[in-house]
């Protein structure tokens, strides 16, 4: 198996190979939809890096072997046991140049998103979102660190004890995804069906200025609509104030915290045109992967990209 593919080869489309995420955002490319450039650090790559450090390998069966879920304590403990082994873990030469090849045909030093993408996560009956980690701006010097660092947040306490109720503790396979980052005005989230009424006619979206990692932190509330999915009408508008955005740190890596004029952080983040495109794209979505979805999105240069799209599991 390859340690490294490309967003829209037909092996990326494979759960097992490129986890939910990667599979997703590849089947996304084939369709024609519009995602930022993009690869995977297959599950193979974790697998290769743990056969070639068998002591390793051994230390963490043991402490999985031995975990307890219901004690927090303990589950700290192994956590952070196993987090300090993987971020130790030595990377192949080739596999250290292929990942550097890929980055490299994504352009002139770009700036990256390295997200986690476990192989069991995003089912159509389960969701591991928020249980590993992002890690965003990443710059060269940073990118095989952050492989090892989501490789880590597979075996976070939270997410232990989440696989540990699901039954697949000792479910090793996790990929990477690198894509070329945006820098957007705007971003949100789209649900193509209302997440708290489970309306299938309604498409509710969600936005804010900068990145969305602003909402995640608590320190803003999104705007909020609600538009007809057959006309793509606005049925709702609630614009919330937005007093700081979270925007890339073009500098140093990583992001920073900006802070909005008093006219930018109460006007409406998004047009009656942007919220109909989007709404097209959610009914494209939905129609490809033939379940409701729950999207992200980043509206960059006034266009839009899709960022992420999983089954939404809350119905």
């Amino acid at each position: 198996m390859q340690a490294v593919i490309r967003f829209g080869e037909a092996s990326c489309e494979d759960v097992a190979i490129a986890g939910g995420k990667g599979a997703s955002l590849s089947r996304m490319v084939r369709a024609g939809l519009p995602v930022p450039p993009g690869f995977v650090v297959t599950t193979a790559a974790f697998t290769q890096c743990l056969a070639q450090q068998p002591h390793i390998e051994a230390q963490m069966a043991d402490l999985l072997n031995g975990i307890d879920a219901e004690d927090e304590r303990n589950l700290t403990e192994v956590a952070e046991q196993i987090r300090r082994l993987i971020l130790e873990l030595p990377l192949p030469e080739h596999l250290a140049r292929e990942i550097t090849t890929a980055y490299a045909s994504l352009g002139d030093a770009p700036r990256v998103a390295v997200r986690s993408s476990a192989a069991a996560e995003d089912s159509a009956t389960a969701s591991f979102a928020g249980q590993q980690e992002t890690y965003l701006n990443v710059q060269a010097g940073e990118l095989l660190d952050c492989v090892r660092a989501c490789w880590a947040s597979f075996f976070s306490p939270r997410a232990l004890f989440y696989r540990r109720h699901k039954g697949n503790l000792n479910d090793t396979t996790m990929a990477v995804v690198v894509q070329q980052m945006i820098v957007p005005e705007k971003s949100g989230v789209l649900f193509t069906v209302h997440p708290v009424y489970g309306r299938t006619d309604q498409i509710v979206i969600e936005s804010v200025w900068g990145l969305g990692e602003s909402v995640v932190a608590g320190k803003v509330t999104p705007d909020h609509y609600v538009v007809d999915k057959a006309t793509g009408e606005v049925v709702t508008a609630v614009v919330a104030p937005q007093p700081i955005a979270i925007v890339p740190d073009e500098a140093g890596g990583g992001v920073r915290e900006v802070e909005l004029t008093p006219e930018q952080a109460t006007s409406r983040v998004l047009s009656d045109s942007e919220l109909a495109e989007l709404a097209g794209l959610g009914r494209r979505l939905e129609e490809h992967f033939g379940r409701p979805q729950d999207v992200e999105w980043g509206i960059a240069g006034g266009q839009v990209y899709l960022l992420q799209s999983r089954p939404v599991t809350t119905l």
